[in-house]
């Protein structure tokens, strides 16, 4: 069950907002009983990159002996 506050990993690519799967995001909301979710994702320096409003399908909780990796966001303009 995912939570607020709760890490979790993009699933999809969403190239509208500089975002590819992998990415890990923080829910920052909870719609419903799960139905839905807004999630921050933030880039290593601080800056919030994109919250955006996904269904459960779209993001996954961060599994056991994964790692993180660093890569540059696309500018979206």
């Amino acid at each position: 069950m995912i939570r607020e506050l709760d890490s979790v990993v993009l699933t999809a690519d969403l190239l509208e907002h500089g975002l590819r799967a992998g990415d890990v995001g923080t829910v920052v909301l909870v719609h419903g009983n799960g139905e839905g979710f807004e999630v921050e994702f933030i880039a290593l320096d601080g800056e919030t990159v994109a919250v955006v409003s996904l269904f459960p399908a779209q993001i996954r909780p961060i599994r056991q002996r994964e790692i993180t990796h660093a890569r540059k966001v696309e500018e979206i303009f």
